[in-house]
């Protein structure tokens, strides 16, 4: 998780923006169209000057937080605007759960969690059938989370489903679609751990189809496990034109993924040859460079999912011993450095599903993006501008009173109807809500397309867990790949690998943060028949 104390994270912060913003996005916070940022002074709507400097509960917290998170940069939320009565009735509720935070040391309890370990919210991608699930149910099941009972009850149903070489697939894919078609759909999450981490495991579908259950697993990972298929043409079918290897690494780069195991799978299909495994390293060690990944956080792990060669324990089999001598590939999931965490931040959860509970209220799961949520606290939903009542939190089936970020959670929320909660609204702090908009300004990096982007053009925007349909309303300047500088002013259209402003508006309101003010919640995806087309960071939000 955190490191606990806040003078490292102050100290720290500049470098890691450094490494780990991608080079799209640095330009954003460096550039010079940064200073037309949404800063405007908000002269206390509903009072939000006064309150928005709280946080954090103890003073030690308060004097951690920098000057600038505490200055406050909201605009009035828009949705309050249709219901004259609305904002004098959200403020309230936070009044009595302010006492509720100071009892606990967040930075404190989440060093003694889990026995100190970190957690590591880990996605598996690749092309389809290159045997991502394969892989991971065959390393749960070393691992012990899958018992000797159930695992021989999946060997007798999947011979007799004709499908014996999914058995350890059927560990992650759970319903009874993605077994008949032996594809994966949608993400698949479980949880296991290391010698040092806690590791959240999302299988991720590698069909071209369900790209968008993709998207919604790696904006919620740290690093990503990219699984290749070694065997003849195999791996040339995924990586070149059509095949999913190369979008599904430039996805995750772009949602600020920065780490990657790249495991080589099926290696023993070609009898374990060093010179197949230079040849895929070589052609994806030039692709994922210019993804903007660095050689240097680039793993490749030789290992074989059905067989369960190389993915626990180091392998034994001579043919590759004899030229590999690196970890397994647990033990490069163990290597990965945990990211730090927004525990400072006001609170942000972003919803990825909504089920009615047993009792009175309902669930949503999804995960804690920035602070961290107490059980009997109010919080808001955007848009829909409501608040509620969190009566419970779970996380990896296990009851807890508090969660912070970084954590994949479920809560029992009361107090609201369940028809007015969709996937992919967010939950925030009432006092420092999210914004709330159908237009922004954004700075977009334009993939291979193949159709150039005119005004007006309609896109898919992924952001987190929304899908929403949005247009390109205005083309306003092409920028410098690396220095920022404005090129051309309001150009008449956009093609490949540009790099520019526009604008982007939606159908519906959708909540935003700056990328500047929240890393998390300031990048998003545009797609466009079936293919993605750009990625992108919100610089400036436009009140409606």
């Amino acid at each position: 998780y955190l490191r606990g104390d806040g003078r490292q994270r102050d100290v720290s912060h500049n470098k890691l923006d450094s490494e780990v913003v991608p080079k799209v996005a640095r330009m954003t916070v460096s550039g010079k169209k940064q200073t037309m940022g949404f800063d405007v002074p908000s002269t206390g709507e509903n009072g939000v000057v006064t309150a928005s400097v709280r946080r954090g509960g103890s003073p030690e917290d308060a004097t951690a937080t920098p000057a600038s998170e505490a200055t406050p940069k909201r605009p009035e939320t828009p949705a309050k605007g249709s219901n004259g009565d609305e904002p004098s009735t959200v403020p309230t509720p936070g009044r009595s759960s302010g006492k509720a935070r100071q009892s606990i040391n967040i930075k404190a309890e989440l060093e003694k969690r889990q026995g100190g370990k970190p957690l590591l919210n880990l996605v598996v991608i690749g092309h389809v059938d290159a045997g991502k699930s394969t892989l991971m149910g065959h390393l749960l099941y070393l691992l012990g989370n899958v018992n000797k009972r159930t695992m021989h009850k999946y060997e007798q149903e999947s011979k007799k489903a004709g499908k014996a070489s999914f058995v350890y697939a059927w560990v992650l894919d759970e319903t009874g679609e993605e077994r008949d078609r032996g594809v994966t759909m949608d993400v698949g999450m479980t949880k296991f751990e290391t010698n040092s981490k806690v590791v959240t495991l999302m299988d991720a579908p590698g069909h071209k189809d369900f790209i968008p259950n993709m998207i919604t697993g790696a904006a919620q990972a740290d690093v990503a496990v990219l699984v290749v298929d070694a065997s003849r043409g195999e791996f040339e079918a995924g990586f070149e034109a059509g095949g999913q290897t190369r979008e599904h690494a430039l996805l995750v780069r772009s949602l600020g993924v920065t780490q990657l195991a790249v495991a080589v799978n099926k290696m023993d299909q070609v009898n374990w040859q060093q010179e197949r495994f230079q040849d895929i390293i070589t052609k994806l060690g030039h692709f994922l460079k210019q993804a903007g990944f660095k050689e240097s956080d680039v793993f490749y792990i030789p290992s074989s999912g059905l067989s369960g060669e190389n993915l626990t324990t180091r392998s034994t089999v001579s043919q590759l011993t004899s030229w590999y001598s690196g970890p397994s590939l647990l033990e490069q999931i163990d290597a990965f450095k945990a990211p730090q965490r927004s525990v400072d931040k006001p609170f942000r959860l972003c919803v990825s599903d909504v089920f009615k509970d047993q009792g009175s209220g309902f669930c949503v799961t999804g995960k804690i993006e920035a602070g961290y949520i107490q059980t009997g606290e109010r919080i808001l939903a955007m848009p829909p501008n409501e608040t509620c009542t969190v009566k419970g939190i779970t996380l990896h089936d296990e009851a807890l009173d508090w969660a912070a970020a970084g954590d994949h959670v479920s809560l029992t929320v009361t107090g609201m109807d369940i028809i007015k909660i969709n996937v992919g609204c967010v939950f925030c702090d009432p006092k420092e809500p999210i914004r709330v908009c159908t237009r922004f300004r954004a700075r977009i990096l334009l993939f291979n397309i193949e159709v150039p982007i005119t005004k007006g053009f309609p896109v898919l925007l992924h952001y987190h867990t929304v899908s929403e349909p949005a247009t390109i309303r205005k083309l306003i300047s092409v920028l410098h790949k690396s220095s920022g500088e404005v090129l051309k002013k309001k150009p008449k259209c956009l093609s490949k690998g540009m790099n520019a402003i526009v604008e982007i508006q939606t159908q519906r309101p959708v909540s935003l943060e700056l990328y500047k003010d929240f890393k998390e919640l300031g990048r998003f995806m545009l797609r466009y028949v079936g293919s993605t087309i750009a990625a992108g960071v919100v610089t400036e939000v436009k009140c409606n």
